[in-house]
Protein backbone atom coordinates (compact mmCIF):
# COMPACT_ATOMS: atom_id res chain seq x y z
CA UNK A 1 0.00 0.00 0.00
CA UNK A 2 1.34 3.14 -0.90
CA UNK A 3 2.49 5.66 2.13
CA UNK A 4 0.07 8.34 0.62
CA UNK A 5 -2.84 5.99 1.23
CA UNK A 6 -1.64 4.22 4.25
CA UNK A 7 -1.30 8.41 5.89
CA UNK A 8 -4.81 8.73 4.73
CA UNK A 9 -5.72 5.93 6.19
CA UNK A 10 -4.68 6.77 9.05
CA UNK A 11 -6.06 10.27 8.99
CA UNK A 12 -2.84 12.18 8.97
CA UNK A 13 -3.70 14.66 6.82
CA UNK A 14 -1.34 17.15 8.14
CA UNK A 15 1.69 15.24 7.92
CA UNK A 16 -0.04 13.73 3.76
CA UNK A 17 0.32 17.68 2.95
CA UNK A 18 3.53 18.54 4.34
CA UNK A 19 5.29 14.88 3.53
CA UNK A 20 7.57 16.42 0.60
CA UNK A 21 9.09 19.31 3.14
CA UNK A 22 9.42 17.11 5.68
CA UNK A 23 11.27 14.01 3.98
CA UNK A 24 13.62 16.90 2.39
CA UNK A 25 14.36 18.00 5.97
CA UNK A 26 15.61 14.71 7.25
CA UNK A 27 17.62 14.45 4.16
CA UNK A 28 19.35 17.47 4.76
CA UNK A 29 19.78 16.61 8.57
CA UNK A 30 20.93 13.43 7.70
CA UNK A 31 18.11 12.12 10.05
CA UNK A 32 17.83 8.54 11.22
CA UNK A 33 14.76 6.61 11.15
CA UNK A 34 13.97 7.17 14.79
CA UNK A 35 14.50 11.01 14.56
CA UNK A 36 12.90 10.86 11.06
CA UNK A 37 9.63 9.05 12.66
CA UNK A 38 9.39 11.95 15.57
CA UNK A 39 9.67 14.59 13.39
CA UNK A 40 6.77 13.33 11.42
CA UNK A 41 4.69 12.60 14.47
CA UNK A 42 5.52 16.30 15.67
CA UNK A 43 4.80 18.07 12.21
CA UNK A 44 0.84 15.99 12.45
CA UNK A 45 0.81 16.77 16.18
CA UNK A 46 1.48 20.63 15.46
CA UNK A 47 -0.86 20.63 12.43
CA UNK A 48 -3.81 19.07 14.99
CA UNK A 49 -2.87 21.07 18.11
CA UNK A 50 -3.52 24.50 15.76
CA UNK A 51 -6.39 23.26 14.07
CA UNK A 52 -8.07 22.85 17.73
CA UNK A 53 -7.11 26.12 18.78
CA UNK A 54 -8.71 27.45 15.69
CA UNK A 55 -11.43 25.82 16.53
CA UNK A 56 -12.02 26.85 20.36
CA UNK A 57 -10.84 30.78 19.40
CA UNK A 58 -14.24 30.57 16.72
CA UNK A 59 -16.26 29.10 19.62
CA UNK A 60 -15.21 31.22 22.46
CA UNK A 61 -16.97 33.90 20.01
CA UNK A 62 -14.06 36.49 20.71
CA UNK A 63 -15.48 40.12 19.58
CA UNK A 64 -11.39 40.53 18.20
CA UNK A 65 -8.13 38.46 19.15
CA UNK A 66 -5.98 40.31 21.62
CA UNK A 67 -2.53 38.72 23.44
CA UNK A 68 -0.64 39.80 26.40
CA UNK A 69 2.60 40.41 24.13
CA UNK A 70 0.47 42.82 22.38
CA UNK A 71 -0.87 44.85 25.65
CA UNK A 72 1.06 47.77 26.64
CA UNK A 73 2.00 47.60 30.45
CA UNK A 74 4.31 50.17 30.19
CA UNK A 75 1.13 52.68 29.36
CA UNK A 76 -0.65 51.08 32.66
CA UNK A 77 2.30 51.31 35.42
CA UNK A 78 -0.45 50.26 37.71
CA UNK A 79 -0.68 46.55 36.62
CA UNK A 80 1.20 44.06 38.08
CA UNK A 81 2.81 42.59 35.34
CA UNK A 82 4.42 39.67 37.97
CA UNK A 83 0.75 38.59 38.66
CA UNK A 84 -0.72 38.64 34.82
CA UNK A 85 1.89 36.16 33.55
CA UNK A 86 0.95 33.91 36.98
CA UNK A 87 -2.55 34.44 35.93
CA UNK A 88 -1.37 33.13 32.02
CA UNK A 89 -0.01 30.38 33.81
CA UNK A 90 -3.73 29.22 34.01
CA UNK A 91 -3.13 27.87 37.29
CA UNK A 92 -6.91 29.90 38.34
CA UNK A 93 -8.60 27.56 35.59
CA UNK A 94 -6.97 24.53 37.46
CA UNK A 95 -7.87 25.70 40.52
CA UNK A 96 -12.05 27.20 39.10
CA UNK A 97 -10.74 30.55 40.61
CA UNK A 98 -11.85 33.47 39.43
CA UNK A 99 -10.26 37.01 37.63
CA UNK A 100 -12.13 40.43 38.16
CA UNK A 101 -10.70 43.56 36.27
CA UNK A 102 -11.64 46.95 37.47
CA UNK A 103 -10.79 50.25 36.35
CA UNK A 104 -12.57 53.06 33.70
CA UNK A 105 -13.01 52.92 30.69
CA UNK A 106 -10.51 52.37 28.14
CA UNK A 107 -7.44 50.82 30.65
CA UNK A 108 -7.54 47.48 28.63
CA UNK A 109 -9.78 45.56 30.78
CA UNK A 110 -11.49 44.24 28.04
CA UNK A 111 -7.98 43.55 25.99
CA UNK A 112 -6.69 41.23 29.00
CA UNK A 113 -9.80 39.54 29.58
CA UNK A 114 -9.37 38.39 25.96
CA UNK A 115 -5.21 37.69 26.24
CA UNK A 116 -6.47 35.81 29.45
CA UNK A 117 -8.92 33.98 27.15
CA UNK A 118 -6.75 33.28 24.67
CA UNK A 119 -4.19 31.83 26.44
CA UNK A 120 -6.76 28.95 27.77
CA UNK A 121 -7.87 28.35 24.53
CA UNK A 122 -4.30 27.59 23.70
CA UNK A 123 -3.97 25.56 26.99
CA UNK A 124 -6.49 23.38 25.80
CA UNK A 125 -9.24 24.89 27.62
CA UNK A 126 -13.06 25.47 26.65
CA UNK A 127 -14.01 29.50 26.79
CA UNK A 128 -16.69 31.53 25.93
CA UNK A 129 -17.09 35.10 25.74
CA UNK A 130 -20.44 37.37 25.99
CA UNK A 131 -20.80 41.24 27.28
CA UNK A 132 -23.13 41.53 30.13
CA UNK A 133 -25.82 42.66 28.05
CA UNK A 134 -25.56 39.00 25.45
CA UNK A 135 -25.46 37.40 28.60
CA UNK A 136 -29.00 38.97 30.11
CA UNK A 137 -30.92 38.89 26.78
CA UNK A 138 -29.33 35.42 26.56
CA UNK A 139 -30.58 34.17 30.08
CA UNK A 140 -33.33 36.18 29.95
CA UNK A 141 -34.84 34.33 27.18
CA UNK A 142 -34.48 31.09 29.06
CA UNK A 143 -36.27 31.89 31.44
CA UNK A 144 -39.13 33.78 29.54
CA UNK A 145 -39.25 29.95 27.23
CA UNK A 146 -39.07 27.98 30.79
CA UNK A 147 -35.44 26.86 29.69
CA UNK A 148 -33.64 28.24 32.46
CA UNK A 149 -32.14 25.12 33.72
CA UNK A 150 -30.78 23.83 30.25
CA UNK A 151 -29.13 27.04 29.61
CA UNK A 152 -27.23 27.71 32.97
CA UNK A 153 -25.99 24.25 32.48
CA UNK A 154 -24.67 25.41 28.80
CA UNK A 155 -23.06 28.36 30.36
CA UNK A 156 -21.40 26.47 33.11
CA UNK A 157 -19.63 24.20 30.85
CA UNK A 158 -16.71 26.34 29.62
CA UNK A 159 -14.33 26.51 31.89
CA UNK A 160 -13.79 29.91 31.11
CA UNK A 161 -16.57 32.40 30.95
CA UNK A 162 -16.00 35.82 30.21
CA UNK A 163 -18.62 38.52 31.21
CA UNK A 164 -17.45 41.86 30.02
CA UNK A 165 -18.51 45.39 30.47
CA UNK A 166 -20.44 45.08 33.96
CA UNK A 167 -21.49 48.40 34.86
CA UNK A 168 -22.83 50.16 32.03
CA UNK A 169 -25.81 48.29 32.03
CA UNK A 170 -28.11 48.33 35.09
CA UNK A 171 -30.13 45.08 36.00
CA UNK A 172 -33.77 44.35 36.77
CA UNK A 173 -34.45 42.24 39.68
CA UNK A 174 -35.40 39.22 37.42
CA UNK A 175 -31.61 40.21 35.55
CA UNK A 176 -29.77 39.95 38.88
CA UNK A 177 -31.39 37.08 39.81
CA UNK A 178 -30.70 35.26 37.08
CA UNK A 179 -26.98 36.32 37.30
CA UNK A 180 -26.47 35.05 40.66
CA UNK A 181 -27.77 31.88 40.02
CA UNK A 182 -24.98 31.57 37.17
CA UNK A 183 -22.49 32.68 39.01
CA UNK A 184 -23.20 30.28 41.83
CA UNK A 185 -24.16 26.87 39.19
CA UNK A 186 -20.44 28.24 38.44
CA UNK A 187 -19.16 28.61 41.99
CA UNK A 188 -16.19 26.12 42.10
CA UNK A 189 -16.55 24.24 39.46
CA UNK A 190 -15.01 26.36 36.75
CA UNK A 191 -13.50 29.73 36.56
CA UNK A 192 -15.32 32.93 35.51
CA UNK A 193 -13.68 36.44 34.03
CA UNK A 194 -14.92 39.37 35.04
CA UNK A 195 -14.57 43.18 33.93
CA UNK A 196 -16.06 46.17 35.35
CA UNK A 197 -16.25 50.26 35.38
CA UNK A 198 -17.31 49.85 38.92
CA UNK A 199 -16.03 49.58 42.42
CA UNK A 200 -17.28 46.74 44.51
CA UNK A 201 -19.36 49.14 46.20
CA UNK A 202 -21.21 50.86 43.60
CA UNK A 203 -22.62 46.64 42.49
CA UNK A 204 -25.09 47.40 44.62
CA UNK A 205 -27.27 49.69 42.16
CA UNK A 206 -25.56 48.24 39.30
CA UNK A 207 -27.64 44.73 40.49
CA UNK A 208 -30.41 46.84 42.07
CA UNK A 209 -30.19 45.31 45.28
CA UNK A 210 -27.20 45.19 47.84
CA UNK A 211 -28.03 42.21 49.30
CA UNK A 212 -28.22 40.05 46.32
CA UNK A 213 -24.78 42.35 44.75
CA UNK A 214 -22.94 40.93 48.22
CA UNK A 215 -24.59 37.29 47.38
CA UNK A 216 -22.88 38.06 44.04
CA UNK A 217 -19.62 39.60 45.23
CA UNK A 218 -19.15 36.41 48.01
CA UNK A 219 -18.92 33.55 45.73
CA UNK A 220 -16.78 35.66 43.13
CA UNK A 221 -14.14 36.73 44.92
CA UNK A 222 -13.73 33.94 47.16
CA UNK A 223 -11.69 32.37 45.05
CA UNK A 224 -10.34 35.17 42.81
CA UNK A 225 -7.55 37.21 41.82
CA UNK A 226 -8.83 41.43 41.46
CA UNK A 227 -6.48 43.43 39.02
CA UNK A 228 -7.52 47.00 39.58
CA UNK A 229 -6.08 49.28 36.59
CA UNK A 230 -6.14 52.69 37.34
CA UNK A 231 -4.56 54.70 34.58
CA UNK A 232 -5.52 56.80 31.44
CA UNK A 233 -7.13 55.29 28.45
CA UNK A 234 -6.06 53.67 25.32
CA UNK A 235 -8.31 55.75 23.26
CA UNK A 236 -7.75 59.32 24.84
CA UNK A 237 -3.85 58.39 24.30
CA UNK A 238 -4.27 57.59 20.62
CA UNK A 239 -6.23 60.60 20.11
CA UNK A 240 -4.26 62.80 21.62
CA UNK A 241 -1.23 61.03 19.61
CA UNK A 242 -3.57 61.78 16.64
CA UNK A 243 -4.28 65.97 17.51
CA UNK A 244 -7.96 65.16 18.31
CA UNK A 245 -7.39 66.30 21.35
CA UNK A 246 -5.52 68.88 22.84
CA UNK A 247 -4.86 69.88 26.91
CA UNK A 248 -8.59 68.79 28.02
CA UNK A 249 -8.97 69.30 31.54
CA UNK A 250 -10.01 66.16 33.68
CA UNK A 251 -13.45 66.30 33.31
CA UNK A 252 -13.50 66.73 29.15
CA UNK A 253 -11.30 63.82 29.56
CA UNK A 254 -13.55 61.54 31.46
CA UNK A 255 -16.45 63.02 29.11
CA UNK A 256 -14.74 61.60 26.11
CA UNK A 257 -13.85 58.15 27.60
CA UNK A 258 -17.90 58.26 28.18
CA UNK A 259 -18.41 58.36 24.66
CA UNK A 260 -16.09 55.87 23.80
CA UNK A 261 -17.44 53.28 26.11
Amino acid sequence: MELENLLEKLKLDHLEHQLDGVCEQAAQRQLDYKAFLAQALQTEWQGRFQRNVESRLKLARFPWIKTLEQFEFDFQPSLDRKLVRELAGMSFVERAHNVILLGPPGVGKTHLAIALGVKAVEAGYSVLFLTLEQLMTRLTKAFNENRLDRTLQQLSYPKVLIIDEIGYLLLSNTEASLFFRLVARRYEHASLIVTSNKSFLDWGEVFNDPVLATAVLDRLLHYSTTLNIKGESYRLKEKRKAGLLGRTNAREEKEVALQEA
